[in-house]
């Protein structure tokens, strides 16, 4: 009950804030529209594989999620910096209560993300004559969890060590970063040196498992990468958490 009220707290800062609504919800599905409509306009001989809407639609959907971490650690790192957590530490609420009031909103934001990014992916890819097909959707969203759980992990993690300055500097060169070695706007697989190296990151896995999904190839192996490093870092999470209620 305690990290449900907190949780419905953190759901009004969201609501407030245009950066969740402007980054979290809009800039992805910019991004899907760009790359797709770029693609399109080129010769088909020229055309990228990459930015069809059934490839480059799962990639967005984890893009999308790095907005979200970024979201979740200036909002922890702003409570911090306010002194509204130091207040709080004196009530009866556990690391627990504050992580699952965090965490909960921001993975509803999420998940709404993804569905939204989906649909307009689906839409876009029945104008141009490349549908997605609905049920390698739904499973692409389903597999999009696991990095959902990673991403507000890490913007937990972030928040917690870092002030409200800190936090989002960091927070964007892992967005950089994650689509870069995600391969969200190159073929991977052509740059087999480069590939090996992202391979042992989980944005690459983040990216394959959603890619997969869609096309109806098994995704576990991925999503079992994914699902490890996300417990990795909530447990660090959780436990920056707490050092800074012992403070």
């Amino acid at each position: 009950m305690r990290s449900l009220a907190f949780s419905k707290r953190v759901t009004k800062e969201m609501l407030r804030d245009p950066l969740s609504y402007i980054f979290c919800l809009g800039f992805p599905i910019f991004m899907l529209l760009l790359f797709a409509c770029i693609n399109a306009s080129l010769p088909t001989e020229a055309r990228q594989v990459t930015f069809t809407p059934p490839v480059i639609t799962p990639g967005i959907g984890m893009f999308g999620q790095t907005f979200v971490m970024l979201f979740t650690s200036l909002l922890v790192s702003r409570d911090r910096e306010t002194c509204l957590l130091q207040r709080l530490y004196v009530s009866p609420m556990t690391a627990k209560d504050f992580i699952f009031g965090y965490a909960g909103p921001m993975l509803v934001l999420a998940l709404a993300q993804a569905v939204i990014c989906f649909l307009a992916g689906g839409v876009l890819g029945g104008l141009q004559g490349d549908p997605l097909p609905l049920w390698g959707s739904i499973l692409s969203i389903i597999s999009l969890i696991p990095s959902a759980v990673l991403f507000v992990s890490l913007g937990l993690l972030l928040g917690s060590v870092m002030n409200d300055k800190g936090a989002p500097a960091v927070t964007s060169i892992l967005i950089t970063a994650s689509s870069i070695l995600g391969g969200i706007w190159m073929p991977l697989e052509q740059m087999k040196g480069f590939r090996s190296v992202c391979e042992y990151l989980p944005f690459y896995h983040c990216v394959e498992a959603a890619r997969a999904a869609m096309q109806g190839r098994s995704a576990w192996g991925h999503e079992l990468v994914v699902a490890a490093f996300a417990v990795v870092v909530a447990v660090l999470a959780v436990l920056a958490f707490r050092r800074n209620m012992k403070r």
